[in-house]
């Protein structure tokens, strides 16, 4: 999934004002630091993904190459999604 950085941004400060709401978290830094690195953290996952999404397309494009006419992408690409992300220790 692609978020813009409005997106992110907004998504990080419903959560740590939803989390202060709620008396779950206290800061021990700047609250500006805390929502900056958040957005990094954020970002940083996507971009992960990202890689993840390059790496099974250049997977699927072998195993189509080795199995021509017999490979359906829509239904390999998810399950190998799926593989890739719980050796490398990605949650999706």
């Amino acid at each position: 999934m692609k978020l813009t950085e409005k997106q992110t941004k907004r998504m990080v400060k419903l959560v740590l004002d939803e989390l202060k709401e709620h008396n779950v978290i206290t800061f021990k830094e700047k609250e500006e630091q805390v929502f900056l690195r958040a957005i990094a953290l954020v970002d940083n996952d996507f971009a992960k993904e990202k890689d993840l999404d390059e790496e099974v397309n250049d997977m699927m494009d072998d195993l189509e190459r080795k199995n021509p006419g017999a490979f359906e992408r829509y239904k390999m690409f998810p399950l190998l999604k799926k593989r890739l992300a719980k050796e490398k220790g990605i949650v999706l």
